[in-house]
């Protein structure tokens, strides 16, 4: 994974998946969550919902944790 993806700018209501397991956190790879709150410029609160849209839990991840999600094309670096 380039260094570009686990940097890009990351912003509240950002749409994330987790990048590798955190049983601690209960969490899996590939899993979607939502920035919820900014608590440190690379540390953020992510909502994660099952599928009918109530709340699974909460979990504190570094901005090398996730992926942030795009919905509309760019450029390639």
């Amino acid at each position: 994974m380039s260094f570009l993806v686990k940097t890009a700018p990351a912003k509240l209501l950002d749409t994330v998946a987790v990048l590798e397991d955190q049983p601690a956190k209960g969490l899996v790879a590939g899993q979607v969550g939502a920035i919820v709150e900014v608590l440190a410029p690379d540390v953020f609160e992510v909502e994660f919902c099952d599928p009918q849209g109530r709340t699974q839990l909460f979990a504190e991840l570094r901005r090398t944790e996730f992926l942030v999600l795009r919905y509309e094309p760019a450029l390639a670096a």
